[in-house]
């Protein structure tokens, strides 16, 4: 592809300059490439622009004074935001994206909402995708990723792609990070969603107010001006996405017990399952819904509302709800043992730990066990937060190791027992299952929270394979006579 075509502002001299590709990492540069000179937290973009010409790079995107001459013929070009004109660039360079996409932000549920939007679009006869924490998934297919929201050219190349296959509808997580970084910017949104606000990512924002402010990016810059915002009317912070929405002209829907659109009338459960009264455009639907935990009837009710926002029949996606399945590693129900129920959750930050053990109290007939840990090189202030929720919403606790990384992983479970010191401290992570899983008698439910769907764990800058669902099988097989 032509430079000129991809960057209008380059001189009409280098406008033919072909491009065969993007990228931001000069490790991956190939020779005809734009290098993006993106500097973070520790290094300068600056700082590899040598290595980028030397690999081939026609073209450097800095943010930074002219460089000086170099032996190499390329193209500079400066700009105040390269992180922006990166996301736009790609979405020019790989131009195909299915017709309908939609966005969910959130503290939690983005998983979920995207996932569960994704079958109801299925369900309503559409090719469909989701793109998120748990990678790319079709009905067909699930390729297992690492980011909730991918850089701008990972991102732009798997859109391309699934509308190269046929993929017309598409629901994604917006993380915050990726809000903020711009990784979003560029993607033609129909619609976005906003789950809720929760204490997380402090270590990266520097104030719930600056987190608020990276999330309401989707409403205010990404998602077009025609689009639609849903939003959790339930959440203390609707009104901020409201107002964010309303000021560029934009249509909102709101969803749930105080939502003026999709309203949420009753939720009652039973069993595993849960019975829902909900009300759209004056006409009452009750819906079975094979999810328990009132937090997955608020996600399934955002996922209707995204399918809604963009023109999808009442009927059917009302109907999609009886079929849902859930999210590996959400609240997922694995095995049993002595009559006790053994559940994984992702629930790594203080909300997702109290939906996720108040969902299951009610199926507990015996006690509450919770087995969890708290990441290293995150925001340490929500660990004494946990701790205090394990400790007034399970029976007993097991605290131990999740992704540690480069701290002391004693020294992040002695933050977590500050508030809930009668617990039990196992370290090894393993062997912490194990002993959850020998407490159980009848009528027991065991939850083993903070890793969920992934399959690996982060000791020092090692990831060592770990999956919670692959020790608990071990662990039950080995109990075996």
């Amino acid at each position: 592809m032509k430079l000129g075509h991809l960057i209008a502002s380059v001189p009409f001299d280098d406008a033919d300059i072909e491009i065969t590709g993007l990228s931001s990492d000069s490790r991956t540069v190939r020779p005809g490439f734009i290098f993006f000179a993106l500097s973070g937290v520790q290094q300068k973009g600056s700082s590899f622009i040598n290595a980028a010409l030397h690999a081939g790079a026609k073209a450097i995107v800095h943010e930074g004074e002219t460089i000086a001459p170099s032996n190499q013929n390329f193209v500079e070009i400066i700009t105040e935001n390269a992180r922006h004109m990166l996301a736009i660039v790609a979405a020019r360079f790989y131009a195909r994206q299915p017709e309908t996409i939609v966005a969910v932000t959130g503290t939690a549920g983005k998983t979920s909402v995207a996932d569960f939007t994704r079958q109801i679009f299925d369900y309503c006869k559409h090719h469909s995708a989701s793109l998120g924490t748990i990678g790319v998934v079709r009905t067909d297919a699930m390729t297992y990723g690492a980011l909730t929201t991918p850089d701008p050219v990972q991102l732009h190349q798997t859109l391309d792609a699934l509308a190269g296959n046929g993929v017309t509808h598409i629901a994604m997580e917006a993380s915050s990070h990726g809000l903020d970084q711009y990784r979003l910017d560029g993607v033609r949104l129909k619609a976005a969603a906003f789950t809720n606000l929760g204490h997380d990512h402090l270590d990266y924002h520097a104030s719930m107010e600056a987190y608020l402010a990276a999330k309401l990016r989707l409403f205010d810059h990404v998602l077009p001006a025609d689009g639609v915002a849903v939003v959790n009317g339930d959440s203390p912070e609707s009104a901020a996405v409201i107002k964010a929405a309303s000021l560029r002209g934009m249509r909102c829907l709101t969803v749930g017990f105080q939502g003026q659109d999709l309203k949420c009338i009753s939720v009652n459960q039973s069993g595993f399952n849960q019975n829902l009264v909900v009300e759209w455009q004056g006409k009452r639907f009750d819906i079975l819904l094979p999810l328990a935990g009132a937090f997955q009837a608020s996600n399934a009710l955002m996922a209707a509302g995204l399918a809604l926002a963009v023109g999808e029949k009442a009927d059917d996606v009302f109907n999609a709800l009886l079929h849902l399945k859930g999210v590996k590693g959400r609240l997922e129900r694995v095995a049993e043992r002595n009559n006790a129920l053994i559940f994984v959750d992702y629930a790594h930050k203080p909300e997702a730990l109290e939906q996720a053990l108040t969902a299951l109290r009610p199926l507990a007939s015996g006690r509450l066990i919770c087995v969890f840990g708290c990441g290293g090189d995150r925001d340490r202030t929500k660990r004494p937060l946990m701790g205090e929720i394990a400790r007034r919403l399970a029976d007993d606790i097991i605290v131990t190791d999740d992704n540690p990384r480069t701290e002391n992983p004693a020294s992040i479970r002695q933050a977590i027992l500050a508030t809930c010191p009668d617990a039990r401290d196992i370290g090894d992570r393993f062997e912490a299952i194990k002993v959850g899983i020998e407490m159980l008698s009848a009528g027991d439910v065991l939850l083993i929270a903070g890793k969920g769907h992934e399959t690996g764990q982060i000791i020092g800058q090692t990831i060592i394979p770990f999956s919670d669902h692959a020790a608990i099988q071990t662990i039950i097989a080995e109990m075996r006579p």
